[in-house]
């Protein structure tokens, strides 16, 4: 029955050292500087370290998932082995059925939130670009630079000499090749 922490700070910047003063009483304790988004190590090693009565202890639910559906997959990990999670800030221990209720629904409201926030930022960049905002990288050609391209190409100039000559790649080439064949897109008012 031993108590097993795991701690985990997104940037290399960031510090550890709040969450490891939480979890000093922990037995062995495992902790990593990597994005939620990424490969985690420590935290498999630690998912393959714990065992039948260990509980797995955390600070809060964000520090263990990325998302409500990779907490849900833990938390079947953790239950299938027989392994207790203890969420310190949240006050949340699934040794119980409350706490198991508590644990779901605080994972549910946090995907919620993630799912808001996506939403709220879609909104956002449609504000800008009816503002005229312009997104992405600047035309590396002006107007008449591809037009003399796309007359070049057609006159059997070779996509290679292209490249050389506009100081562009080859993707970009066939970019402005396609273009040509393209109809111009009306301006969003």
């Amino acid at each position: 029955m031993a108590l097993v922490g795991y701690a985990r700070v997104s940037s290399v910047g960031q510090s550890l050292e709040v969450q490891l003063e939480k979890l000093r009483h922990c037995d062995k304790l495992y902790q990593e500087q990597r994005s939620a988004t990424g490969k985690r190590p420590r935290l498999a090693a630690c998912l393959e370290y714990v065992r039948e009565n260990d509980t797995l202890v955390v600070t809060r639910l964000d520090r263990l998932a990325r998302s409500t559906l990779h907490l849900c997959q833990i938390a079947e990990e953790l239950r299938r082995k027989d392994v207790h999670l203890q969420v310190l800030d949240q006050q949340i221990h699934t040794n119980d059925a409350t706490g198991r209720l508590l644990f779901h629904m605080l994972g549910a409201i946090a995907q919620f939130e993630t799912e808001l926030r996506a939403e709220r930022q879609i909104d956002g960049i449609q504000l800008a670009k009816a503002r005229g905002v312009v997104f992405g990288r600047s035309k590396q050609l002006t107007p008449t630079q591809v037009a003399e391209l796309q007359a070049r190409r057609q006159q059997g100039v070779l996509i290679r000499t292209l490249m050389q000559d506009y100081h562009i790649s080859k993707a970009t080439v066939y970019r402005y090749l396609h273009m040509a064949t393209q109809p111009a897109k009306e301006p969003v008012l």
